[in-house]
């Protein structure tokens, strides 16, 4: 419909107060005001049921919407995400391995969320990834990092996280008050007691994990040396290596760590174990066809050993002893490896090529040396594809 001159409200009470009135035909006003007879009838029924507030503009939303989920099945949905700040496809499948009768879809419980203001703009798309890569079975690669520490009421918290390359399991979430190798060192021989040593763990660069070249091994690397346990590390300035432990440090500064301030790390530990809780057994995780972590996790058959063997070394390998300050001699040359192997044997192997030699340390090669220069010194680097550094037969 259409009114031809002033505001519409002006134009509509004229006519309605015209045609109530007599003495027009209802034809002759709706063509002079420009609108059609239903029109004209409408208003007209309106104004003389209600009217001056009869005549003004009315929502077009329905009365009534038969597909709208009643409040009763939105109640579970609104509570569930409460506790969690979870996402309508986790929420979703939460409610089914709950219980929950007549879950709606996804979509649907999204279009609940927006509706009861309970989403918050996503966050600007990072590049994709460009390479990926996941273990075929639980325990082959551990993941470990620590997030940024941050200060409690009584000193400082330093989370400690450990995850399973291929399940997602959090095996570890500890709050330390630093992050030194005795330390982590004490993590780990809990973790490792209760579920097993992995085949390899990877850690970036940085302290206390150990550092780039021969000389960067680290006290805590020659300890899980001996325990057979791979150590690989991530690119330098590429923290995408280890994408799954960063996005649980995501996870749980979101879900953990947003609620202000803790006291202490007996306060700390305790909201970890229930995050741990959760995100093991409860949080359904995309990358798993929305499954939890505990589905797909068992323990390693490895166990833990309370008392460590001495370091073995193939037959044929040219045994060296490490000196105090890290170096060894080998062929009338000074090769320099780390202080953390000192007192320990590695072993020599002849490389691919003559004065090339690969150095092993319990079955782990750890170092490359170039002897074909002049120097007394031996050119020496670490094993370069660190990532694939593998337990040798």
């Amino acid at each position: 419909m259409a009114w031809r001159s002033g505001t519409i409200m002006d134009s509509r009470l004229e006519f309605v107060r015209l045609a109530d009135g007599g003495g027009s035909s209802m034809a002759a006003l709706c063509r002079r005001f420009g609108i059609s007879r239903q029109s004209g009838y409408l208003w007209l029924r309106r104004y003389r049921g209600a009217g001056i507030a009869g005549v003004q503009d009315r929502s077009s939303r329905p009365h009534h919407c038969p597909r709208q989920m009643p409040a009763a099945m939105e109640a579970p949905i609104l509570q569930l995400r409460r506790e969690h700040p979870w996402g309508g496809r986790k929420l979703a499948r939460r409610l089914r391995d709950q219980g929950v009768e007549s879950v709606p879809a996804p979509s649907t419980v999204t279009a609940v969320l927006r509706r009861h203001g309970q989403l918050t703009p996503p966050p600007p798309r990072r590049p994709a990834a460009t390479s990926r890569f996941e273990r075929e079975t639980p325990n082959q690669l551990w993941q470990m990092d620590f997030k940024g520490g941050f200060a409690l009421h009584q000193g400082r918290c330093h989370p400690l996280n450990v995850l399973d390359d291929h399940s997602r399991f959090l095996l570890c979430l500890g709050a330390c008050a630093n992050e030194t190798g005795e330390t982590v060192q004490a993590q780990l021989t809990a973790t490792f007691r209760r579920y097993g040593l992995p085949q390899g763990l990877l850690c970036d660069n940085g302290s206390p994990w150990g550092g780039s070249g021969a000389e960067g091994f680290t006290a805590l690397e020659v300890w899980l040396l001996r325990l057979g346990v791979g150590v690989h590390h991530g690119r330098i300035y590429h923290p995408q290596t280890q994408g799954k432990v960063e996005r649980l440090n995501r996870s749980l500064l979101v879900e953990a760590l947003a609620g202000g301030r803790l006291a202490d790390l007996a306060a700390c530990q305790h909201r970890f174990d229930a995050f741990r809780r959760v995100y093991n057994q409860e949080r359904p995780h995309e990358a798993l066809g929305l499954d939890v972590p505990a589905q797909h996790y068992r323990a390693s058959p490895r166990a833990f050993p309370e008392r460590l063997a001495e370091p073995v070394h193939q037959p044929g390998d040219r045994l060296r002893r490490v000196y105090h300050d890290g170096a060894v001699g080998f062929l009338g040359r000074r090769v320099k490896l780390s202080q953390a192997f000192a007192g320990y044997d590695v072993g020599f192997r002849a490389g691919g090529a003559d004065g090339l030699w690969r150095v092993f340390f319990n079955g782990f090669a750890i170092a490359g040396v170039d002897l074909r220069g002049p120097e007394k010194a031996a050119m020496v680097r670490r094993v370069s594809d660190r990532l694939e550094m593998a337990l040798l037969d």
